[in-house]
């Protein structure tokens, strides 16, 4: 299906997103081995067949007992008890005699009879004895069956994105593989007669190609498999073969090419090859020229992002736009970053129309958040955002903000929170 340019609206940042959302799916799952699923997304949910601990066990090295034996120890008159038994992390349970107590471990399983642990350094030793000397609530020191996970619980969610203690979790619970999302497959394309990759003789008037490998570190930051096709030069019939390439992947990620210039291809190939264009255009600075696509194959379906040139555009639409998408595809529950109040430490001036999302810099001072800008917000200066730790956003009403006033943050290095 072909749309005509002008029959595409212009979209503020949130429309574009939910528009992606809308047309974005979930890939396949696969089972990998738990030695293979950090950063993966689950595909199932986890509830558990045990409890974990599966016993009640000791949390001190120190000395069970029952804690009616103890009501009246006190430094004065402490209690002594005969040490009968010892029971070490992996031993079977043994049974307390009465009026006595048992050497036991971090880990070991409560004795039959004890209901407290009295850690070693509030006890002293002396001839098969220990002497305690102060009394003891019922339970101290003991982690109960069941007191992690109870058998039934619902562990972990379908759409969670695996770490550490997830992984943990899984492995007390006698999982061995998971079944998780398939990670999506991005193809990177750069366009423009102008660039020259890093190594290469640069001509004069040529630049390096920085945008390509910017956006292959992004894709891998955020589980997917970057695939990078190379430079696609100012030619129609080259710009449609290696798109053409990039097909057999699930998204498709072209910078440079999508504005209006008369070598700027990538629009009418995307026409020509039968892609129906669900925007061209967002009302945000930096990165107003942003295209998605979406192509229906025999194969599956297939997400295109035409990002603009400049660097800076082509990092701040990948992070706002096809940062969620994959996100999405690889069954993620969570894809917007945190965004929190700030007071702005400058004033900040700019034009009404569109939606500013300027390089920042957080700081905490006295339980509060200030920010700044990096400096420079040229959409081709990419110190800008190596420098920053947010996005500072203004909305498009917003003309001026004076120094002193709140303004909303984006944490772009956050993990996703919602």
């Amino acid at each position: 299906m072909m749309v005509a340019k002008k029959n595409i609206p212009t979209l503020s940042p949130n429309e574009a997103l939910s528009l992606i959302c809308t047309e974005t799916f979930q890939l396949s799952t696969e089972s990998v081995s738990l030695w293979d699923a950090d950063g993966r997304f689950l595909a199932e949910d986890i509830v558990s067949e045990m409890d974990i601990p599966p016993f009640d066990n000791s949390a001190m090295d120190g000395f069970a007992t029952k804690s009616e034996y103890l009501r009246f120890a006190s430094k004065e008159n402490p209690v002594s008890l005969p040490i009968l038994h010892e029971i070490k992390a992996g031993d079977q349970r043994c049974e307390l005699t009465a009026n006595s107590a048992v050497r036991i471990m971090t880990g070991a399983m409560i004795p039959h009879g004890a209901d407290v642990v009295i850690p070693v350094e509030e006890t002293s030793e002396t001839n098969g004895k220990v002497f305690f000397y102060s009394p003891a609530n019922k339970g101290d020191n003991i982690r109960l069956a069941g007191e992690d996970v109870a058998k039934g619980m619902k562990v972990l969610q379908k759409g969670e994105r695996l770490n550490a203690a997830a992984i943990g979790l899984l492995a007390s619970l006698n999982r061995t593989t998971v079944q998780v999302f398939r990670k999506a497959r991005v193809a990177i394309i750069a366009t423009g007669d102008e660039l020259v990759e890093p190594g290469q003789y640069l001509p004069e008037g040529h630049i390096r190609n920085s945008n390509a490998y910017s956006l292959y570190a992004e894709v891998s930051k955020y589980g997917g498999v970057p695939l990078y096709l190379g430079i696609a030069r100012d030619c129609k019939e080259e710009t449609a073969a290696i798109i053409e390439k990039a097909i057999t992947c699930d998204i498709i990620i072209t910078t440079g090419g999508v504005s209006m210039g008369q070598y700027d291809f990538v629009p009418e190939v995307l026409r020509d090859l039968g892609m129906r264009i669900v925007f061209e255009t967002v009302k945000m600075k930096p990165g107003k020229p942003c295209i998605f696509g979406v192509l229906e194959k025999k194969s599956g379906k297939k997400l295109f992002f035409g990002l603009p040139g400049n660097p800076v555009s082509s990092l701040l639409s990948f992070i706002q736009f096809v940062r969620p998408a994959i996100l999405l595809l690889m069954g993620a529950r969570k894809i917007r970053k945190p965004e929190m109040c700030a007071i702005l430490k400058e004033k900040i001036t700019k034009k009404r129309g569109r939606t500013h999302f300027l390089r920042g810099i957080f700081t905490i001072e006295h339980g509060r958040l200030f920010v700044k800008t990096t400096g420079p917000q040229g959409s081709g200066i990419l110190r800008s955002m190596h420098e920053s730790n947010c996005l500072i956003i203004l909305p498009p009403e917003k003309e001026v903000v004076e120094s002193g006033e709140e303004v909303i943050i984006q944490l772009i290095h956050h993990e996703e929170i919602a």
